[in-house]
């Protein structure tokens, strides 16, 4: 997520040193009756840079410095206003339009204090748009049984709302060749300067049945920031931001949010519709049809749709934003255009769909500026290819696609690039080679992504090199590892590190073969990784994408002094598929030791006796699935984009007696499943649900040591308020819910809906068991449960009774932080538990 961070930092920085925009907001009402007026056209004299009154009259128009501008107020049936505006100021402006006689043909005298009640009932519009939405399966590309077209799609980055002031400062004197590049004409009332570019030409097949799409990729290119950033991962988090949009589709999925189509199934529910205007001046005639939110907070769209007046009830244009009211962070401005054009089979089809994004800290201030066009052209349905040709994979790349040249694509791009967008490779590359930009680059890589890079070695990650916990006291630790310029297909890591209370060294090597010859974090990777270490653990400590030697996690709560001294071997082979099917085989060979307040003890007839280690090889096998999976790409971890389709695990381990010293024979099946549930306008849920079962004679440390807590960090897969290794089971079955509301029930407050929290709630059950063969209150020659010096046992197995634990919380509270409040519901009773307690994580979300 470093990447991510890395942005926010330099908007900050970046939004500090711009000049002062022009903010201007109010409300237009009629003079007469005093009603707020909806849908006037607000504009600036001479330019494209304007907006539209919501359904209470309200606007906000935010600009660059302006001088000498007039703002237009425009409205069928009233005369238009024109007032001056004070450049570089925030100033409220509402306006009177009087209606205007002579444009008027009827007129309906009406009581000023009687407003009219919006109802979907006898209401044309809403008529209409239940045509649309009964049409909507005929209008979409599943409709035919097979077509084929092809798809240039533009993605750009480019900082926004540049000043003269900014641009002037002695710390950019060495860059005055990249603000020349700056583009003040494709944005009218917005300076861009572009820093990012990819552009894809591919050809797309669908089949109907068997479904089937295929993605070919004929041409790509793009800015490269390897040398800071994972390009690959940078690609693919832009991508799922500015996610293909379906105005069919009754839920569209917008920077990590869901929003209600205006033509969902239950549109008119959550939208006031109102048919503006009849086009019948071209064939099929067309109505334009307003779109508005009920309750602006909501997550829904405004705008327009122009629907065609035959058969089809098809959408011809779409033009679209999102209200400044809904709880999104970063996010200015938000607009989608979409253009369809009549096949010849009568229906239409999109040619073009254009996204823009204009994000920033503040209102008015420098931002960052995003735009993804995609067009299509050449279609052809109904023509099936051979059979043969479905069945490939699909997704795939011809083998010179990222070695064409400018005249390639100047023959090939759907649209021409602007002047300022066909410098931006150039400019780019050479901005790169600029010694005082590569340091300051390595500084920031170095403070948000925790490695130093020293070409083909980096050193890292930075918030692991101190430490502390009980059993080792102050701990030191440095470690690096090598990058693909040392060699494409070996990889090396290695650290070493020394706890000054136990005066131990712990260290740790590993190589990792990859056959792709790419990074071996880049799907789909193909991996040989061999390993060795020694080093400490807490039993029941699982923790996801966070370093263990994290120095913010060595704070924990209650007693925690049971540790591990591990030494082991590991090998691990993975391969995965385009399909994103994977399958993992290891081999591991694990002494432990118990150290702390740990220990490993059976109670026999004659006396205790103390078991110094216990020693296993395992064999395993691990199979995984998560269809149309995307990842956040960093350098240290790949972490998986939830999507709608489930991800299912499964695990198997075998315990091999006498192989390598081990002790033990048994057998291990696990089962987990991931899915997202997306609830439209309440948020989403996650669920996962999780179950394993371990067959043969084991003492507890071989058992399901169950995923504890003691941080005081919100871990979302572990148990926030169980005690590390305070449950052991050899049979469970799991289910955990995570639900954000998104602001649903904030965005109804009017203190809460400003601070943009959202609300978020969790519920974890656990139940679980053990055979009377592994407790050892029925079998004495297996390891005694812990205790403490109190003489109470601190290990339990689970009883009839689940464990539960339940927590509400807000989210977003500085737009990065979320705090919860964790109930225990269960076993209270068991020794130093926290029946509450205040858990915070941090969430980078929009």
């Amino acid at each position: 997520m470093y990447r991510i961070v890395l942005v926010v930092g330099l908007l900050w920085g970046y939004g500090a040193g711009y000049g002062q925009s022009t903010t201007v907001r109010g409300v237009v009402t009629d003079a007469e009756t005093k009603e707020a007026l909806p849908f006037v056209n607000v504009f600036y004299e001479g330019t494209t840079v304007g907006s539209v009154t919501d359904i209470e009259g309200k606007y906000v128009i935010h600009t660059p410095n302006l001088e000498n501008v007039n703002l237009h107020f425009s409205f069928l049936g009233y005369k238009t206003l024109v007032k001056k505006i004070k450049p570089g100021e925030t100033q409220e402006l509402n306006v009177k339009l009087s209606p205007d006689a002579k444009v008027l043909e009827e007129v309906v005298v009406t009581s000023g204090k009687v407003k009219e009640r919006y109802r979907n009932k006898d209401n044309p519009a809403v008529d209409l748009v239940r045509e649309m939405i009964s049409h909507k399966r005929q209008n979409r590309m599943e409709h035919f049984d097979y077509a084929e077209y092809e798809e240039y799609e533009k993605l750009q980055m480019s900082l926004s709302n540049m000043s003269d002031k900014f641009r002037e400062r002695k710390l950019f004197k060495k860059y005055k060749w990249l603000f020349e590049n700056v583009d003040t004409t494709s944005i009218p009332g917005k300076a861009l300067l572009p820093i990012y570019l990819q552009e894809t030409l591919s050809d797309r097949y669908y089949r109907r049945t068997p479904e089937k799409k295929i993605d070919v990729t004929k041409a790509h290119q793009k800015v490269s920031f390897d040398d800071y950033i994972d390009n690959q991962g940078l690609s693919t988090y832009l991508n799922y931001l500015y996610n293909d949009i379906d105005i069919y589709d009754n839920n569209i999925q917008l920077l990590t949010n869901q929003f209600l189509s205006p033509i969902a199934d239950g549109a008119p529910t959550f939208y006031k519709f109102y048919i503006t205007d009849t086009l019948k001046n071209q064939t099929p005639n067309l109505a334009e049809l307003v779109f508005v939110p009920r309750n602006s907070a909501d997550f829904l769209f405004q705008g327009k749709l122009f629907v065609t007046l035959d058969s089809n009830f098809a959408v011809q244009k779409v033009e679209m934003s999102v209200n400044k009211n809904i709880n999104l962070n970063w996010v200015r401005e938000l607009y989608i255009d979409q253009d369809f054009e009549q096949t010849k089979d009568g229906r239409y089809q999109m040619v073009k769909s254009r996204m823009r994004a204009d994000f920033g800290l503040s209102r008015g201030g420098g931002g960052l500026y995003g735009e993804r066009v995609v067009s299509y052209k050449d279609f052809t349905v109904n023509s099936p290819r051979e059979p043969k040709f479905y069945e490939g994979d699909s997704k795939t790349s011809l083998e010179d696609s990222e070695k064409h040249k400018d005249d390639f694509w100047l023959s090939n791009r759907h649209d021409s690039l602007s002047v300022a967008e066909s410098k931006v490779y150039q400019n780019i590359d050479s901005l790169q080679k600029v010694p005082s930009f590569k340091r300051t680059m390595d500084i920031a890589t170095l403070l948000l992504a925790g490695y130093k890079s020293f070409g083909w070695w980096e050193i890292g990650p930075v918030n692991t090199f101190y430490s502390f916990n009980p059993v080792e006291g102050f701990r030191l630790r440095v470690g690096g590892r090598t990058t693909p310029k040392f060699n494409e297909r070996l990889y090396f890591e290695t650290y070493g590190a020394y706890g000054f209370k136990d005066e131990k060294w712990k260290y740790f090597l590993s190589a990792t073969y990859s056959f792709t010859g790419k990074s071996i974090w880049q799907f789909p990777t193909h991996t040989l990784r061999l390993s060795y270490q020694r080093d400490t653990k807490i039993p029941g400590q699982e923790l996801q994408f966070v370093q263990e030697d994290n120095f913010l996690l060595s704070f924990k709560r209650g007693v925690n002094d049971k540790w591990l001294y591990n030494d082991i071997y590991n090998i691990d082979y993975v391969h995965e598929y385009d399909s994103h099917f994977s399958y993992r085989l290891g081999f591991k060979n694990w002494r432990q030791a118990p150290a702390g307040g740990l220990y490993y003890q059976v109670n026999n007839q004659d006396a205790t006796i103390t078991v110094p280690q216990v020693t296993t090889t395992e064999l395993s096998l691990e199979l995984r699935w998560a269809p149309g999976e995307q990842f956040y790409q960093g350098k240290a971890y790949r972490i998986p984009i939830p999507n709608k389709y489930p991800i299912f695990t499964i695990r198997t381990i075998a315990g091999v007696k006498g192989l390598f010293n081990s002790e033990y024979n048994y057998q291990s099946v696990a089962v987990n499943v991931f899915k997202r549930f997306y609830l439209s306008q309440f948020g989403y849920t996650d669920v996962v649900a999780e179950t394993g079962y371990i067959f043969g004679k084991v003492p507890f440390p071989l058992l399901a040591i169950h995923r504890a807590n003691q941080t005081y960090s919100y871990q979302l897969q572990s148990y926030n308020l169980m005690n590390f290794l305070e449950f052991v089971s050899d049979q469970y079955v799991s289910v955990n819910f995570d639900h954000y509301f998104n602001g649903f029930i904030f965005n109804k407050i009017p203190l809460l809906k400003k601070l943009k929290w959202r609300e978020v709630a969790t519920l974890k059950v656990l139940y679980g068991g053990i055979r009377n063969e592994n407790n050892p209150q029925y079998n004495p020659t297996t390891f005694v449960f812990p205790m403490n010096p109190e003489g109470e046992t601190t290990t339990f197995s689970l009883s009839k009774e689940p464990y539960i634990e339940a927590s509400v919380g807000v989210a977003n509270i500085f737009k990065l932080i979320r705090v919860d409040m964790v109930k225990r519901l269960t076993y209270l009773d068991h020794p130093n538990v926290s029946q509450w307690g205040i858990r915070a994580r941090f969430k980078f979300d929009f």
